[in-house]
């Protein structure tokens, strides 16, 4: 099975630049850049993941690319190849690394990354996903968790919660925007919402030893959030704040910089949800006093949102 999948891979994908030797040899050869290399990854599994029965594995494969893409985004950064490793059921081996990689491919086309090589495997389990993504920053380095400052604003990409309903098998990440943002302003943190808004941004504060005072009616909430809690007995606010597979973006920067986007580029989607605050923890004010905001948010392996004894997150 590998030898001719392996041509039927050769096959579909297009050559790119930034691979200099790709699937066929022992290993890939990467074409060198002045940039700063930048590496992640990450790996989905059937049951814990996505259930194979009832997600098309195109939109899984997909998925599976996005994901580590939306990494590279959070870091300032631009993919440039892939490495797909699939270990797959016997069963059906073929059948399911050929619908696999038809999402694969067309996140690799989407965003023009070069997939350089990786590694098939049949066994008695389920079906796993390791996508490793290589990618590049410019001469201004990575944005990274640990850069914010006080007084800093905090600003989400797009509109969160309910991904559930389908948006989070296809994620969209926020390459293009980082591209625009590193024309028009100084990032000083950054992370993407994998987990949850509440969680995320809470490990970003922890990383840069600061706290958030959040305007909690300013956080943007999608439509798919309203029409989940129409069966969940949850508020819209509270699956915004911590349903996680957004795959947006958290990101902190100068006020004042804030302010002329916001202004003179509406197009960009950005939100300002509140300001970076020395007092550690998520905070919102109510009548004059701040009120502790427990994180919440998506733990990968269970089915259910971590809980909290602590008050109420809603608005």
């Amino acid at each position: 099975m590998e030898q001719s999948f392996l041509a039927y891979l050769r096959g579909r994908c297009r050559k790119l630049p930034q691979v200099a030797v790709g699937i066929g040899d022992d290993a890939a050869v990467i074409a060198p850049r002045s940039e700063s290399q930048i590496v992640c990854t990450d790996q989905i599994i059937d049951g814990v993941d996505f259930d194979s029965s009832q997600h098309a594995l195109a939109d899984v494969g997909y998925k599976s690319m996005a994901i580590n893409l939306s990494d590279i985004a959070a870091m300032g950064g631009w993919p440039s190849a892939a490495l797909v490793t699939l270990s797959l059921p016997r069963r059906g081996a073929t059948r399911i690394a050929g619908d696999v990689y038809e999402g694969i491919l067309e996140a690799a086309e989407e965003f023009q990354v070069a997939i350089a090589g990786g590694d098939l495997s049949t066994y008695e389990g389920p079906l796993a996903i390791n996508a490793t993504l290589l990618g590049y920053v410019p001469e201004q380095g990575a944005w990274l968790r640990s850069g914010a400052r006080e007084d800093d604003a905090i600003v989400v990409s797009g509109a969160l919660g309910g991904s559930l309903r389908g948006r989070h098998l296809r994620p969209q990440p926020r390459l293009s925007l980082v591209q625009t943002l590193r024309e028009l302003v100084t990032i000083h943190a950054a992370i993407d919402i994998s987990d949850g808004l509440s969680l995320d941004l809470d490990r970003l504060c922890a990383a840069s030893r600061v706290g958030a005072e959040l305007d909690v009616e300013q956080i943007p909430i999608h439509r798919d959030a309203v029409e989940m809690a129409h069966q969940s007995g949850r508020t819209p606010f509270e699956h915004a704040w911590s349903d996680g597979e957004d795959f947006e973006l958290i990101l902190t920067l100068p006020q004042d910089q804030t302010d002329h986007l916001l202004t003179e580029r509406a197009d960009l989607g950005l939100t300002q949800i509140g300001k970076i605050v020395g007092r550690t923890g998520l905070w919102k004010r109510a009548r004059g006093k701040l009120q502790r905001l427990p994180p919440q948010g998506y733990v990968h392996g269970s089915s259910d949102p971590t809980s909290s004894n602590a008050p109420s997150t809603q608005p």
